[in-house]
C-alpha cells in the first residue's frame, strides 16, 4: 500500500492531523525542550483546558510520540517525555514553529495588504 497524505483514505492523514493539531503542535514543541509534568505542560502551552491537554497527550501517546511515566507517590506525579519517534516529529514541528515566529511580521503585512485591497 502506498502511503501518501494526499490520498483520501491514507492512514498517514490521521497521524498528520494529530501532529499538526492546534494543541499537538504546541505540546510537541514544548517537549522538545525537556520532559514536563501535566501541570507544568499546561502552563507552558498556555490556553489549553485540562480536558483538551489530557486528550492530546493520550492521542500522542497512542501514536507512539510520547512516554507517560507515572511515579508511585501521593499526590500522583506523572511525567511526559518524547520517544525517538516523537523527538523526530517534534523537531520538524519546532522548525515550523520557529519559521512562523520569524515570518509573523511578513504574514501580518500581507494580511493587511490583502484586507486593505478588498475594503470598499
Amino acid at each position: 500500500m502506498e502511503v501518501s497524505v494526499k490520498a483520501p483514505m491514507c492512514p498517514s492523514r490521521g497521524i498528520l492531523e494529530h501532529v499538526t493539531s492546534r494543541w499537538g503542535v504546541l505540546v510537541l514543541a514544548a517537549l522538545v525542550e525537556r520532559p514536563y509534568r501535566f501541570s507544568e505542560l499546561r502552563r507552558e502551552v498556555g490556553g489549553v483546558s485540562e480536558k483538551m491537554l489530557a486528550q492530546t497527550l493520550r492521542t500522542l501517546e497512542r501514536d507512539g510520540f510520547l512516554l507517560r511515566h507515572a511515579h508511585p507517590v501521593i499526590p500522583p506525579h506523572v511525567d511526559y517525555s518524547l520517544t525517538e519517534l516523537g523527538r523526530e516529529a517534534a523537531e520538524q514541528v519546532w522548525a515550523l514553529a520557529r519559521w512562523t515566529e520569524r515570518r509573523t511580521g511578513e504574514v501580518q503585512r500581507a494580511r493587511e495588504a490583502y484586507d486593505g485591497a478588498r475594503t470598499p
